[in-house]
């Protein structure tokens, strides 16, 4: 038999294998599809401080491999998960975790201390790609001093796992990386969307509302493995690998080039039951190439 437990920092996986944040709401709309306690962890859709109304429709659109989005952070705000949401979640035996979204850093802040007081939530996943309305809307995550005085400032009041999710849409991933990392964070994930946009020639006008969105899915794949390979070079601690893993080989390759796990986002859309798919195809791969661990996966890439 396979060991398929990961070390997260702390964080003890029974799996590789997790759900990324938007893409499998709060677990529980997968029940009729898989057994959700089976995987590593669910990352829970974007959770703010305030009830978010999201961006105007249209706000999704299909792209040649892959999907571009611009939901805005819908949700109800923080106070609704804590009281409505999280009593569901306690059926799961497994990590689930909130990924955190904020305007501002009191945001940030206000949201991990509230979450810090739910015994059954281990960890939460900050999401610094959101614009800094006090800076003149840049991301948090494009400059290391916003991204590293966003996670100092959640670290003082977060006492549990605390994963740092990085963008992709700057110069170089692997300062932020550091960046964050000398900040207090536990692991990094990587990589969020792309930013892109559709424009529909007919009318002349961009499919989305915001003009500019996410882009997700196979398409971003070979960039999203590159800047994990790059990240695991610069840093210590442990690193998710996410963007366009669709199935288990997708989900070996980002561990072979570094990642100690992964996250399954758009290919949920497409297959419910995906990612049990890719634990079992995780397992059939150790089984077949004489690796006794999942963990020994990470970054065991041959470069000679």
């Amino acid at each position: 038999m396979v060991d398929l437990k990961i070390d997260l920092n702390g964080l003890e996986l029974k799996n590789p294998v997790m759900t990324a944040s938007g893409t499998f709401g709060y677990g529980l709309e997968f029940d009729d599809f898989i057994d959700v306690s089976r995987l590593g962890g669910v990352l829970v859709k974007g959770t703010t401080l305030h009830h978010r109304e999201g961006n105007a429709y249209p706000r999704m659109a299909e792209t040649p491999k892959g999907m571009l989005n611009a939901v805005g952070l819908q949700n109800k705000g923080v106070k609704y998960f804590v009281e409505e949401i999280n009593p569901l979640l306690k059926k799961y035996d497994t990590n689930m975790m909130v990924n955190v979204s904020g305007s501002v850093i009191d945001d940030y802040v206000e949201t991990a201390a509230m979450i810090n007081e739910l015994d059954n939530i281990p960890g939460i996943e900050l999401n610094i790609s959101c614009p800094n309305v006090k800076e003149g809307g840049m991301a948090f995550g494009t400059s290391c001093p916003s991204a590293s005085a966003v996670v100092e400032a959640v670290r003082k009041v977060y006492k549990k796992h605390l994963m740092v999710k990085l963008s992709p849409n700057v110069t170089d991933i692997t300062e932020i990386a550091k960046a964050v990392e000398a900040a207090g964070a536990d692991s990094v994930s990587l990589i969020n969307t792309l930013l892109g946009m559709a424009i529909n020639a007919k009318t002349r006008k961009p499919v989305l509302s915001t003009i500019t969105g996410g882009l997700s899915g196979p398409a971003v794949k070979p960039i999203a493995l590159r800047m994990v390979y790059q990240v695991a070079q610069a840093i210590k601690v442990p690193i998710v690998g996410l963007g366009g893993i669709m199935n288990a080989t997708d989900a070996i390759e980002f561990m072979l080039a570094g990642a100690s796990a992964i996250q399954i986002g758009t290919a949920n859309f497409i297959d419910p039951a995906v990612s049990i798919k890719v634990i079992e195809g995780i397992e059939a791969y150790c089984q077949d190439n004489g690796f006794a661990k999942a963990s020994d996966l990470i970054g065991a890439m041959i470069t000679d």
